[in-house]
C-alpha cells in the first residue's frame, strides 16, 4: 500500500498536479493508514484562523504589489543614483541597494528583475558597464532583499516554527532582526567587489540640487522602512499592525497622492496579490496537517537517527544542509520550500544544537542563491526571457556573483552570532 501510494503521489507530481493537492493527499493517506479521523486535516487547516500574525502576509504582499505597479522603482533608482553615482561603480551599487529594498517589500525576486531590470540594465549599458556584468548583477540582486524586513519569507518561517512548537520561542521580530547582519554582509561583499571591478569606470559628479530633487520626488516612499521597522522595534506596532499601517500608507501614497495606480486598476492589483497569498495559505494549511502526521509517525526522529549514524558532527551536517538547500532552491519556490521542508529539517537541526533562528537564516540565504543556481534556477529563466538573452549567457554572467554569495553563505552558516546577536540583545 505504501509503495502504491508513493508511486501515485509521484505520478501526480509529474502530471503537474497543484502542490497543495499532493500535500493534502499525503496527509489524508497518512491519517487513513493510522486510522485517525480525516477531519483532523480540516482541524489543522482551521488552526490558521487562530494565528493573528498571519494577517501580516496578505497586507505586506498587497503593499509590495502596489509598489511594483507604481513608479516607486524609478524614483528609488533615481534617488540612490543621485546620492551614490559619484562612487566608483556607483550605478552598480545603486542596482544592489534598489533591488534589495524592492525585494524586501515585494517578497518576490522575479518581480524585482522584471520591474527594475527595465530601468537598470539599459542605464548600466549607457554608462559603459559590460553587458554580462549588468545582466549578472540584476539577476542575482533580485533575491538579495529576502533577508530584510518586511520580507514575507521571514514572516512565514516564524509562523511555521511557532506552529511546530520546537521548544524555542521564534517570533517574527526575531527573524527580522536576525536577517539584518547576514543581509548586510551579502550587500557589503558584492558592493566591495563591484567597486573593485569597475574602479576605472567614469564617475558622475555629485550634484546637490539633483540629489535634493530626487529626495523630494521620493519623499513619500522614504519613510516606509522607518514606519515598518521603527513601529515594530519601538513596541508601538505589533507586526500585523505594522503590516496594516504599511498597506494603508502605500495605498494612500500610490493611489491618492501620486495617482500612479488608478482606482480602476486597484481590483486587479488586489486580485494578483491575493492569488499569491491564497496559494501560500492553502499550501501552509495542508502542510500543517501533513506535518502533524509526520510527527505522529516519528518521521523526523527516524531521519535524525539515520543521519546521526552517518554524520556525527555539526559541521558536516551544515555542509550537507547547504548543498541540499541550494539544490532545493533551484527546484521549488521559496514559499513551497518553507512549508514542506522546515517541519522536517527543524527537529533534525535542533538535534545538532542549531538554533531555529539561525536555521531560518541559513535556509533563506541558500534559497536566495538557489534562485540563480545553474542549470534550472528560476531567476535565470526569468532574466533570460526579460532581457532576451540566451540562458548560457546568464549562466556565465551570474557565476562571479554566485561564488561570492556562496562564500557569504558559508560565513553565515558557520558564524551563528551573525544571525543571533541582534535577537539576543533585544530580548
Amino acid at each position: 500500500m505504501t509503495i502504491v501510494s508513493s508511486l501515485g503521489l509521484l505520478i501526480l507530481a509529474l502530471l503537474r498536479t497543484p502542490l497543495f493537492a499532493i500535500i493534502a493527499a499525503t496527509a489524508l493517506l497518512g491519517f487513513s493508514r493510522a486510522e485517525i479521523d480525516l477531519s483532523a486535516v480540516i482541524i489543522e487547516f482551521y488552526r490558521l484562523a487562530e494565528m493573528p500574525i498571519l494577517l501580516a502576509i496578505p497586507l505586506f504582499t498587497f503593499a509590495g504589489y502596489l509598489l511594483s505597479e507604481s513608479q516607486a522603482a524609478a524614483r528609488l533608482v533615481k534617488l540612490t543614483q543621485s546620492l551614490l553615482g559619484w562612487m566608483p561603480g556607483g550605478l552598480a551599487i545603486v542596482a544592489l541597494l534598489a533591488c534589495a529594498f524592492f525585494t524586501a517589500f515585494t517578497g518576490a525576486s522575479g518581480v524585482t528583475i522584471v520591474a527594475l531590470g527595465a530601468l537598470l540594465v539599459p542605464a548600466m549599458a549607457q554608462a559603459g558597464y559590460r553587458d554580462n556584468f549588468s545582466l549578472g548583477l540584476v539577476t542575482t540582486s533580485g533575491s538579495l532583499g529576502l533577508l530584510f524586513a518586511p520580507s514575507v519569507p521571514l514572516i512565514l518561517y516564524a509562523v511555521i516554527v511557532q506552529q511546530l512548537g520546537s521548544g524555542v520561542s521564534v517570533t517574527v521580530d526575531d527573524m527580522f532582526l536576525a536577517g539584518i547582519f547576514p543581509g548586510l554582509l551579502m550587500l557589503a561583499v558584492l558592493s566591495i567587489w563591484v567597486v573593485w571591478v569597475n574602479r576605472s569606470q567614469p564617475r558622475r559628479d555629485f550634484i546637490p540640487t539633483e540629489a535634493m530633487a530626487a529626495l523630494w520626488e521620493a519623499r513619500w516612499e522614504i519613510p516606509l522602512p522607518f514606519i515598518v521597522l521603527g513601529g515594530i522595534y519601538t513596541g508601538y506596532f505589533a507586526v500585523s499592525e505594522a503590516a496594516a499601517v504599511t498597506a494603508l500608507y502605500v495605498l494612500i501614497v500610490e493611489v491618492g497622492i501620486y495617482r500612479e495606480v488608478s482606482i480602476r486598476k486597484l481590483p486587479e492589483v488586489m486580485r494578483e496579490s491575493m492569488v499569491l497569498v491564497g496559494a501560500i495559505l492553502i499550501i501552509l494549511g495542508m502542510s500543517l496537517a501533513s506535518t502533524n502526521y509526520l510527527i505522529d509517525a516519528e518521521v523526523p526522529a527516524k531521519l535524525f537517527a539515520t543521519l546521526q549514524a552517518h554524520v556525527t558532527d555539526k559541521l558536516t551536517f551544515l555542509i550537507l544542509l547547504n548543498i541540499f538547500l541550494l539544490l532545493l532552491g533551484t527546484m521549488l519556490d521559496i514559499f513551497s520550500a518553507l512549508v514542506i521542508m522546515v517541519p522536517l529539517l527543524l527537529p533534525i537541526a535542533t538535534g545538532y544544537n542549531i538554533h531555529p533562528v539561525h536555521l531560518g537564516i541559513i535556509f533563506l540565504a541558500n534559497m536566495q542563491i538557489g534562485y540563480f543556481t545553474p542549470p534550472v534556477g528560476m531567476n535565470l529563466f526569468i532574466a533570460s526571457y526579460r532581457f532576451k538573452k540566451p540562458i548560457m549567457q546568464l549562466y556565465r554572467a551570474t557565476l562571479p556573483f554566485f561564488v561570492l554569495l556562496l562564500l557569504t553563505v558559508l560565513v553565515i552558516t558557520y558564524w551563528p552570532a551573525l544571525s543571533l546577536t541582534l535577537p539576543g540583545l533585544i530580548k
